[in-house]
């Protein structure tokens, strides 16, 4: 079933999809149990069983009340290890490394990989930005990644707490000063990807967005070029 009003935005990875079918699967389950459950409900009390039999002992019931709702949380279960553990699956070694750092109120970004490429990425002022470009979430410097690369993200913070979220990658990963926090990702398609710090820190919170763009490896080459 297609919830498509209460789905999570556009998952762009494979494990986010996956998110994302787990997501209106249980949303399935959750309905038909609902429906079960009133349907039920109006023909107990349709047939006033309620009251004539409200003091006789029913073991079938007991046990199927028992029954039912481990039935349900295993449909919930198997699905969610299977989710876990191909999680747990994917490749710890990287292609490329990022380190992010979260700053108020911008963030930086270092690439580890490619000696030389790191800068700082502002929030783009309204009087600044072009026609397509977005309010409140372009940046000066966007964050651009190859497709089809291994890529590890190493978050951290260089003062308060900030969080490193992009919602349509289904990524949220805290920024602390002294703390690395490491995420293996892959992105599948091209495309430009927004996001925010979501974690208070501070009276410019609302404006330091991410903005991360992925791209064919030769055009990151050529990009990644163009900064040394």
């Amino acid at each position: 079933m297609n919830f498509s009003g209460l789905n999570m935005i556009f998952s762009d990875s494979l494990f986010s999809s996956y998110l994302d079918w787990f997501h209106s699967f249980n949303c399935s389950l959750l309905l038909g149990v609902l429906i079960f459950v009133m349907m039920l409900f109006f023909f107990l009390l349709g047939s006033n069983f309620l009251f004539k039999y409200k003091k006789m002992e029913y073991q079938l019931g007991e046990l199927l009340c028992s029954v039912f709702p481990t039935i349900i949380l295993l449909f919930q279960m198997i699905p969610s290890l299977s989710i876990l553990y191909f999680y747990g699956l994917m490749s710890m070694d990287s292609s490329l490394s990022l380190k992010v750092v979260g700053h108020q109120w911008y963030w930086s970004y270092d690439y580890g990989d490619v000696e030389g490429l790191e800068f700082d990425s502002y929030m783009l002022p309204v009087d600044d930005l072009l026609l397509g470009e977005k309010r409140l979430l372009d940046v000066d410097n966007r964050c651009v990644v190859p497709v089809n690369c291994d890529l590890r993200f190493c978050v951290t913070s260089s003062d308060v707490i900030h969080s490193w979220a992009i919602p349509s990658m289904c990524i949220k990963l805290d920024a602390m000063s002294g703390i690395v926090n490491v995420l293996n990702y892959t992105f599948y398609k091209v495309g430009v990807f927004y996001g925010q710090c979501s974690e208070i820190c501070g009276v410019n919170h609302s404006f330091m967005p991410i903005c991360l763009e992925s791209t064919l490896l030769s055009l990151f080459k050529s990009w990644s070029l163009s900064y040394l």
